[in-house]
């Protein structure tokens, strides 16, 4: 019991941290209900950490969830304002299958999302905001940062079809460089077809030693524009104090159907899997309906438990 309530102080206090960051950089707090309509995520289930919803059916016969999301839900609540940029921060709770052994789990976030004109110079923001972030937990972090837009441009030059995509992606994600060569032998394709993708999905350092690499294959293969505003977006930590945990790595991704651009996630030494995820999200925006562009990032608290056992957070 010592443990736990250890754990929770641990917890309630960077979630404090943080939400005191995000307030002094001029975001307004989102508050939200723990409900929404099931139809929501029915629809966007690929854009959800997991399969599984918690549902209910309330007093109106609507079918609702414990949201398991908080980005879906703020996009459908807030409405285009164009010309403006809403930035906006929350702290919520949210309900997900943690595992197959463990079931369903209350989890807590911490996140910013900004809608609207979003401009290189907020998404060097945000991005310097994620930094922050993992810095106010640990400094013994890493930031890895991708650009879906020459992911896409490389897969998209070798796919035969979207099957043939989803599972390039997922060699990327792995940095499964067999695995791309295998599918396109498969696919009818000489080896050297796969040979840019597998040299991207390889590379990973800072930016100061890979963005050379990069910009160089990225011409050669149609997607030098993209290589510049990774490039751009990298460069807002020149001169940081975050600067040398910045890291360049194309497994870095998220779902391409719903993210666009600038993505990346955090890593924290001593806890596996990534306690801070984001990107760009312009695809998903359309898709319900908006015309703003996005982006945003959280952080998953619940990951953070291990600090309370020996790892430690700035005063």
């Amino acid at each position: 019991m010592q443990i736990e309530d250890r754990v929770m102080d641990s917890q309630e206090r960077i979630g404090f941290l943080l939400r005191g960051l995000y307030a002094g950089r001029g975001y307004s707090r989102y508050r939200m209900s723990k409900f929404e309509e099931y139809d929501l995520y029915s629809r966007n289930k690929d854009f959800l950490f997991s399969d599984g919803v918690i549902t209910f059916t309330d007093t109106n016969g609507r079918l609702m969830a414990l949201k398991p999301d908080v980005t879906l839900s703020i996009v459908k609540n807030t409405r285009d304002v164009p010309g403006t940029l809403q930035k906006l921060y929350y702290h919520e709770n949210v309900y997900r299958v943690a595992s197959a052994e463990d079931g369903f789990r209350e989890m807590t976030q911490v996140g910013v999302e900004c809608m609207g004109s979003v401009d290189s110079a907020c998404v060097a923001e945000v991005l310097k905001l994620a930094a922050e972030s993992l810095r106010l937990c640990s400094e013994e972090f890493v930031l890895e940062i991708s650009h879906l837009g020459i992911l896409g441009a490389f897969t998209d030059a070798v796919a035969a079809d979207e099957e043939m995509r989803r599972k390039l992606l997922q060699c990327v994600t792995e940095k499964n460089a067999h695995g791309i060569t295998l599918l396109c032998r498969e696919a009818g394709l000489p080896d050297s077809a796969g040979e840019p993708l597998r040299q991207l999905t390889a590379l990973y350092g800072t930016p100061r030693s890979v963005m050379p690499r990069i910009r160089k294959l990225a011409e050669e293969n149609g997607a030098a524009e993209y290589a510049e505003e990774l490039a751009r977006a990298a460069a807002a930590f020149a001169g940081s104090e975050t600067e040398d945990r910045i890291r360049i790595d194309f497994s870095a991704s998220g779902d391409v159907k719903y993210y666009n651009g600038i993505a990346f996630k955090g890593f924290i030494s001593g806890i596996p899997g990534s306690v801070l995820s984001g990107g760009q999200y312009d695809r998903l925006m359309r898709r319900m309906g908006r015309k703003d562009l996005a982006i945003g990032f959280a952080v998953f608290l619940n990951m953070l438990e291990r600090l309370a056992e020996g790892g430690r957070t700035d005063d």
